[in-house]
């Protein structure tokens, strides 16, 4: 397992996204540990003077009124972990957790939570030795942090609850003594410390950010290529468009677009006699909406990537100022944002894709092509579903990208009386990221068969190498057949990002 050392505050949407995707262990930089042993120092002072601090030694929310003896402070924090393992529904996917885990060790790792070294230890060696908690999905509203995934987390610190080790689900305490590793008793504020913060929808945010991008990739491959099925025309891509207009995203979308159709004599063939003057914008403007939804992406990652490298928790050590205060930086806000933008961009990419299955499919708009893209139509129905799946997918999309982070509800006696609800905002981008992906899958077995038909005109060289990997996987519909696994496999090239890596065009990375 590769070891990743990383530096709070300075973590990049890279590392973020070799954690979540390659499995790696995770080890904060040295140079961060002095900074939390002197919070630590701070909060083992105030825990052992007279002065009410919040969550040092008073209780917790609408109980912070409530002073806490010094003799009680570890069963303070043991209680608080226990009582907010309240969360509900089947279990995070285990990469989802294990970037959690790596983002709270990057919070704690900024040295105002006041956590000791050995809470910083024992989550490295989590993560190292493969001691993945059980999180169960539901159950925070974003603030006051993700108090209930992350305290299913934290219990296990402490030999509670369950966890994953080894491919099998044990107690908290079993997977610990298996893998080698001792149960902590928290200390003062530790508990605290472990379970405000936004770790659980920063995580869940950053997932459905890498998958987005992923899925805006292959859809300017997808899109390419249907443009070609439908002897679509390139004078749109014209760079001058483009720079004249100068958003980023619809740029370097129409530069990618340029690259994969160069070549293609199917685009020769047409440029001259060919009636039409104009093509659906689905066609003519997928530099415009793919485009213009990177740059959504991007004001996203931007947010995901400041609040990976933030102390989120509450009260912060401020070592500086020499005082310990309580804020709100639990508040997840900014993820919500961020995750409803997100959701927005993989609404609209699923959104234009769509329209150019169903423009393929239809001899009317497709320009010759047979209906439903069938050799045999009548007897045959061809792709006929497939596009009404898509069709729902859509649909699907476009609900699930109504915005999340406005509807706010009053918790905790009304203490905690506006939340951000980013924790499913976040979450919910999953399921949209799949449902992409299979309308893009679509998209692909579509576009590759119409250029199909326009034998023996090939496309270009990019797009040929595109239809060989899925050729390599799904065949040519001749005769009605089974469908579900031809799109199952097509969506596989999608989620895999083999579709965007085969073509050999450079496509637009996320990261400036």
């Amino acid at each position: 397992m590769t070891t990743l050392t990383l530096t709070p505050g300075a973590v990049s949407l890279t590392d973020l996204e070799r954690i979540f995707r390659e499995d790696c262990a995770v080890r904060l930089d040295a140079s961060c540990r002095p900074a939390i042993e002197e919070a630590h120092a701070r909060i083992a002072a105030a825990a052992a003077g007279d002065a009410a601090v919040y969550g040092v030694n008073t209780g917790f929310g609408k109980l912070a009124s409530v002073k806490i003896a010094a003799e009680d402070t570890a069963t303070l924090q043991r209680n608080l972990i226990l009582s907010h393992c309240c969360g509900v529904g089947p279990a995070i996917p285990r990469a989802h957790a294990r970037l959690m885990m790596a983002l709270k060790l990057l919070s704690l790792g900024r040295g105002a939570s006041g956590v000791r070294l050995e809470v910083i230890d024992l989550l490295e060696a989590m993560l190292a030795k493969g001691v993945t908690p059980v999180i169960p999905a539901q159950g925070s509203v974003g603030a006051s942090g993700d108090l209930a995934p992350l305290s299913h987390m934290a219990a296990v610190m402490m030999g509670e609850a369950e966890a994953e080790f080894g491919g099998e689900v044990m107690t908290g305490g079993a997977a610990l003594a298996v893998a080698g590793l001792t149960p902590i008793e928290l200390g003062p504020k530790e508990g605290l410390a472990l379970i405000n913060g936004t770790q659980f929808s920063t995580a869940f945010g950053l997932a459905g950010l890498f998958g987005a991008w992923a899925g805006a990739q292959s859809a300017l491959v997808t899109s390419a290529l249907t443009t070609d099925a439908i002897m679509g025309s390139t004078a749109p891509l014209q760079p001058e468009i483009h720079s004249l207009r100068g958003h980023r995203g619809q740029i370097e979308a129409g530069v990618a677009m340029r690259a994969l159709l160069e070549g293609s004599v199917i685009r020769e063939s047409h440029r001259e006699g060919d009636t039409r003057v104009q093509d659906p914008y689905c066609i003519r403007c997928q530099p415009q909406v793919v485009g213009a939804a990177m740059d959504v992406l991007r004001q996203a990652a931007t947010t995901l990537e400041i609040e990976a490298n933030a102390a989120t928790d509450n009260p912060l050590v401020l070592v500086g100022a020499d005082l310990i205060v309580s804020g709100g930086n639990f508040h997840a806000e900014p993820v919500g944002f961020a995750a409803d933008m997100i959701a927005l961009a993989i609404a609209e990419i699923g959104a234009i894709a769509q329209r150019r299955i169903a423009l393929i499919v239809d001899p009317v708009l497709s320009h010759d092509l047979p209906p439903f893209l069938t050799p045999n139509p009548g007897l045959n129905s061809g792709y006929m579903i497939a596009e009404v799946t898509t069709a729902a997918l859509m649909s699907e999309n476009k609900h699930l990208a109504n915005p999340c982070v406005t509807d706010s509800t009053p918790t905790s006696a009304n203490q905690e009386d506006h939340v951000s609800m980013a924790a499913h905002g976040a979450r919910r981008l999953g399921q949209m990221i799949t449902n992409l992906e299979r309308i893009l899958g679509v998209e692909l077995l579509c576009a590759t068969q119409g250029v199909e038909f326009r034998d023996p005109l090939p496309t270009s060289l990019p797009l040929q190498q595109v239809m060989a990997k899925l050729r390599a996987a799904v065949p040519p519909l001749g005769d009605d057949r089974y469908a579900a696994p031809d799109i199952e496999a097509a969506s596989a090239l999608i989620t895999s990002g083999e579709i965007a890596k085969c073509s050999g065009v450079n496509m637009p990375e996320l990261s400036a």
